[in-house]
């Protein structure tokens, strides 16, 4: 059986290298190891066939992919040319920002690479398993796996391009799914699976409760998806009852919790977090990216007094369209007094100070203002020492700027002026914690990335009952999720006194910053149309991305087989 097994593998293997030729990219390897098998099957099945469908999510989760169609596309995040120097990239995040990309956008294009090569890995993964399946009950559990990860893959391109991709023999042609043939596709492929999915493997790992919660999104989605230009959505009560459905079976099976500390959900320790249902495991060892802690941090900021090489990169801010729905949710109070999402300072030092290594840690979520860090005579010089032999601290020096007295001052308004483009501009995100082993600032990454969690699925539930009329039950769902937060009582969220579609988009907001939903949200509840900073698009067809050109050209040979989405 072993022998068979190996040569079933090598020739499917074979298959598969041919194969990626459909999706042509110079993508980065990242291959998860032992972490999936447990030893529970022979080394080559994980890391020939299951350990490829999920090793390309770190990389597909990265700042310059999935976080800016997703993140920089809507009013949350913004990320100007910086100084005229850093970030220009040809207008690309300006394009996404503004709503202007083209079929040659490279963002979109990288997307679509690695989705595409992603659903490919899935059904070399699926011809493999399927054999073994019928007396392997752990090749069942991987087959399940996969299959639902083909169906979470396609979910995200549905969400993106409007399409779906159905595929279940390696070397043949995938039948091109739009609209409600779509959504049913996904759906009935995650409905088949859960029944041999696992509990206990999660959250790097699809489980049932990963499943359960992905179909809560596709039917809280299902609308949008099935007629994407539509100015009345079209929210069934069949939806939303799913919804609710398998919101509660997640919710029910005692399996997860909400954390008491918000910035644990995305500590570098979070594998273990049980707030976490389905998430892109990062541990120690498996090739993962700091990229979601640095991107948006100063570049004369540092996370590790180890590492003197480990600095951010000034990249994306918050619009000051975001920041003010905090103030205006808040008035007269401070929110970072008012909202434990919204900052953490996890360490409190003097100005002027000393600090030994093992205490050193970095404050969490937005930053504003003057800013305070690690002390050096330059950009990636060692680090000032005080005499006794801990770290200096004080303010941060701005050193792109030559004044003596310039340092690192975030200022709320940014846009694509130069003024408004300056390495100072754009209240900043540190939302996942800085690696503790991250030498360059940019690698091995801990944390794992949140792709769901129990949060949203109060929040989903409460998005349904909403829709369904009940105010009052989606008021409760919404303050519990804010009440949970009490390892900090003194800036748990109070209580709302009432529930719409605004204040509920707000809190969306609140909750779910930073972890690339923001867009697939605006497009729900009617506002990706609207006017934020610098943004004033209002082509109901950008709710799509154009389909990369260079995908419509390799299609060629097959006329109508990939029709580019309208206005592109």
């Amino acid at each position: 059986m072993k022998t068979e097994m190996k040569n079933t593998i090598k020739l499917a293997l074979l298959a598969f290298s041919m194969l990626l030729s459909w999706s042509c990219t110079d993508l980065e390897e990242k291959i998860l190891d032992e972490s999936l098998s447990g030893g529970a099957l022979e080394s080559d099945l994980v890391q020939g066939a299951v350990a490829p469908a999920y090793g390309m999510l770190p990389e597909f989760y990265r700042h310059t992919r999935y976080f800016a169609v997703q993140e920089i596309s809507a009013d949350e995040a913004i990320l100007p040319y910086r100084g005229g120097r850093d970030w220009g990239d040809n207008g690309i995040y300006i394009e996404l920002h503004q709503h202007t990309y083209t079929p040659v956008h490279s963002n979109v294009r990288q997307c679509w690479d690695y989705l595409t090569v992603m659903i490919s890995r899935t059904v070399l993964a699926i011809n493999v398993l399927t054999p073994l399946a019928e007396t392997d009950a752990e090749a069942r559990v991987f087959l399940a796996e996969v299959k639902g990860l083909r169906a979470f893959y396609n979910m995200i391109v549905l969400d993106l391009w409007g399409i779906a991709f159905q595929k279940d023999e390696a070397g043949e042609l995938s039948t091109i799914l739009r609209g409600n043939d779509a959504v049913e596709y996904i759906r009935t492929e995650f409905e088949s699976v859960i029944d041999d999915l696992r509990t206990d493997v999660g959250p790097g790992r699809l489980t049932k409760g990963g499943a359960w919660a992905l179909l809560a999104r596709l039917h809280l989605n299902a609308a949008v998806w099935r007629d994407p230009y539509s100015t009345n959505f079209d929210f069934t009560t069949a939806d939303m009852d799913k919804v609710i459905e398998y919101a509660n079976l997640v919710i029910n099976s005692g399996q997860y919790e909400l954390s008491p500390e918000y910035f644990a959900v995305f500590d570098n320790d979070n594998h273990t977090n049980s707030e976490l249902v389905f998430a892109v495991d990062q541990r120690p060892d498996l090739n993962g990216h700091n990229r979601m802690s640095y991107f948006s941090m100063s570049d004369n900021f540092y996370g590790n007094p180890l590492y003197p090489q480990a600095n951010g990169t000034d990249g994306a801010a918050i619009t000051s369209d975001f920041y003010q729905s905090w103030v205006q949710a808040y008035g007269d109070v401070d929110p970072a007094e008012a909202d434990a999402r919204f900052f953490w300072e996890a360490m409190v030092v003097p100005e002027d100070s000393c600090i030994a290594a093992e205490d050193f840690e970095v404050n969490r979520g937005i930053y504003r203002g003057l800013q305070f860090g690690l002390q050096n005579n330059g950009r990636r010089l060692p680090f000032i020492m005080c005499d006794d032999g801990r770290y200096k601290i004080g303010k941060l020096r701005d050193w792109r700027r030559a004044e003596a007295n310039a340092y690192v001052d975030f200022e709320e308004e940014i846009n694509f002026t130069p003024e408004g483009s300056d390495y100072n501009t754009g209240f900043r995100v540190e939302k996942y914690q800085w690696s503790k082993s991250s030498d360059d600032g940019r690698n091995k990454g801990e944390a794992d990335l949140v792709i769901v969690r129990l949060a949203d699925l109060y929040m989903m539930r409460a998005e349904a009952k909403l829709r369904k009329g009940d105010a009052p039950g989606a008021l409760a769902d919404v303050n519990l999720v804010r009440a949970s937060r009490t390892a900090r009582p003194d800036v748990t969220p109070p209580p709302l006194a009432e529930m719409t579609e605004d204040i509920l988009f707000r809190e969306r907001g609140f909750e779910f910053y930073w972890e690339h939903q923001r867009r697939t949200d605006m497009i729900r509840f009617g506002k990706y149309e609207d006017t934020w900073t610098e943004k004033t698009n209002s082509d109901v067809q950008r709710r799509l991305f154009p389909i990369p050109q260079a995908a419509i050209d390799g299609a060629s040979d097959t006329p109508g087989y990939l029709v580019q989405n309208p206005s592109y």
